[in-house]
């Protein structure tokens, strides 16, 4: 093994005990879905989706309530039991395969109508464009990627660097070097929300929001939401 290898492979096994530890020590049973990510899920007809970074579970949860059959993935093996069990509760096990996953190693198997990257940020280095671009290449034809940042700093959030510039979405589509003909970009946008933190604290904050299709048409809408 080389240095390079040797400083990969430490960083992978730094990250998972930080994430380890996280959600260890948090209880975290909410089925809280992301707002961006329901309003852009709901109009749609369930099919087969990716959750990257699936933490707590809400998103796959909400997804798989709706059936959705979903792919949920996290670093955390606390993460992905507590995402197990909590599915079995719900009933809804047999929609949810929750896979612990080190992205910096590889992506999942399989294809998607809907990929999911909420707030898809570590305090690790992680080769997050290249995550990124594999998520748009692993859509099927119509499938959706939806990529929501932090575009400003919670009172609660890790990095209060007030010199750090969260990129906005025309960045990170520039980053991904997607061919626009193929992945056209649907939204991109830096809605304002009222967010609560992990201690219950409140204040206004800034997503950044990417939403990028696969070309052949688009996802057919739900019944009565044409």
């Amino acid at each position: 093994m080389d240095a390079s290898e040797s400083t990969t492979e430490n960083t992978a096994d730094s990250a998972q005990q930080f994430w380890e530890r996280h959600y260890r020590s948090t209880r975290d049973r909410s089925t809280r879905v992301n707002p961006v990510l329901a309003e852009t899920a709901a109009p749609l007809i369930p099919g087969t989706a990716l959750d990257l970074g699936c933490g707590a579970g809400g998103d796959a949860l909400w997804l798989a309530r709706r059936g959705w059959q979903v792919t949920a993935v996290d670093i955390s093996g606390t993460a992905v039991e507590r995402l197990r069990e909590h599915a079995r509760d719900l009933g809804v096990a047999e929609r949810i395969t929750a896979e612990q996953h080190d992205l910096a190693a590889g992506f999942p198997a399989g294809r998607f109508d809907l990929v999911s990257a909420q707030y898809f940020h570590t305090p690790f280095p992680l080769l997050r464009t290249h995550v990124l671009r594999a998520a748009a290449l692993a859509l099927r034809p119509g499938g959706l990627l939806l990529i929501v940042d932090h575009g400003s700093t919670a009172p609660w959030s890790w990095n209060q660097d007030p010199d750090v510039h969260p990129p906005t979405p025309e960045e990170i589509a520039t980053d991904l070097g997607l061919d626009p003909t193929r992945w056209p970009v649907l939204r991109a946008e830096t809605p304002h929300r009222r967010a609560t933190g992990p201690s219950g604290e409140t204040a206004t904050v800034v997503d950044n929001v990417l939403l990028i299709q696969s070309t052949a048409g688009l996802l057919r809408p739900a019944p009565g939401t044409e």
